[in-house]
């Protein structure tokens, strides 16, 4: 059973939350020959705060 972790931002709607894991679900299908009921997404949405790159958190950038 494939199971896939996504990590993003928060603000994304939920429509596009949908067409991320319809999409997402359709590529493992062809990669691995598998049917879409065996597929897991699980979504995860954080604040820009949450998140650091070399050392500076994402929501300081250009400060």
């Amino acid at each position: 059973m494939p199971i896939v972790n996504i990590y993003m931002y928060e603000g994304r709607s939920l429509d596009q939350k949908r067409k991320l894991a319809a999409e997402v679900t359709e590529a493992i299908c062809r990669a691995l020959d598998v049917g879409p009921d065996v597929v897991r997404i699980m979504i995860n949405d954080m604040p820009r705060e949450n998140m650091a790159v070399a050392g500076v958190l994402n929501i300081d950038k250009g400060k």
